[in-house]
């Protein structure tokens, strides 16, 4: 488990890339942000946060099969303060529940 001291970290996202890149403008909120070849560049502060991503295998359980993503964030000179309240906008845009 990340927390906001971590400048590196990965996660496991339940989404396609498809998913996960129209929810993305949503998530990083009034952040300037890119996509590059193989990710996203995006403004916090004075710092940035580098994204990175690669699908996964489903996951396959009976007749259930979920896709995964595995992300890779990157803060680079973002104080930890920041990097906290962005992560907490971020996570509640990606955050998927059922019920």
């Amino acid at each position: 488990m990340n927390t906001a001291s971590d400048e590196t970290f990965e996660r496991e996202m339940g989404c396609t890339v498809h998913e996960w890149l129209r929810w993305l403008p949503m998530a990083v909120g009034p952040h300037p942000w890119i996509r590059t070849d193989d990710g996203a560049c995006v403004d916090v502060g004075a710092g940035r946060l580098t994204l990175t991503w690669q699908p996964l295998p489903p996951r396959v359980i009976a007749r259930l099969c979920l896709p995964r993503l595995s992300v890779q964030f990157r803060f680079d000179r973002v104080a930890a303060d920041e990097r906290q309240a962005f992560l907490r906008h971020f996570d509640l845009v990606m955050r998927r529940g059922g019920g």
